[in-house]
């Protein structure tokens, strides 16, 4: 493909881009916690539907993994505090430890086999649970999975887009090869 070609499908992304900024925006004034924005959580689950296989199948895994490293942020966070009286200092490790055993284990069990996202869906988590105002655990898992998802369909649409692009251009350039072969024919005859 050449580059004039090509170069439509960063516009495509860029578009894209584009109205998920806009859709941020618009969804901030509805979200369960006041904030300046949550679009970057569906950047990550846009580029993680990539990272998932870029098909419905790893979307779901990649949504499946959110959902777990919610429930691993959260076991990981009430048995940290569990464990202050008895561990101090060592209380949160020792919960990180005993935690990360079982999501490490999910790799053996589909569709929870795609770790990397329960990773991303847990960080995610702790993030919002430390640096977002107000956030409960229950507004937390709202706004992630409301952005996960959004970030899955664009990812979907990307694909989409891209693919449909891809065979308008190798079906017009197909056609053009066989226009410039008959023209070639026609003056050799």
């Amino acid at each position: 493909m050449k580059f004039q070609q090509f170069i439509v499908i960063p516009i495509i992304v860029a578009f894209l881009a584009f109205t998920i900024q806009i859709l941020d925006q618009l969804l901030a004034p509805f979200m369960p916690v006041a904030n300046a924005g949550f679009g970057w959580i569906a950047f990550i689950s846009w580029a993680m539907y990539f990272m998932a296989g870029c098909n419905l199948q790893g979307g779901y895994k990649t949504l499946l993994g959110y959902v777990a490293g919610i429930f691993a942020s959260i076991a990981i966070m009430k048995g940290g505090v569990a464990l202050v009286p008895s561990l101090g200092f060592y209380a949160f490790p020792v919960a990180v430890f005993i935690v990360v055993i079982p999501c490490i284990s999910l790799e053996r069990i589909p569709p929870f086999d795609f770790v990397p996202a329960l990773f991303v869906g847990a960080g995610i988590f702790f993030g919002l649970m430390s640096y977002v105002a107000g956030a409960t655990f229950i507004t937390a898992t709202v706004v992630e999975l409301i952005y996960c998802v959004i970030g899955l369909a664009y990812g979907w649409a990307t694909v989409f887009l891209r693919g449909k692009y891809e065979a308008y251009v190798a079906a017009s350039t197909a056609s053009s090869e066989l226009q410039e072969d008959a023209a070639l024919q026609e003056r050799h005859s």
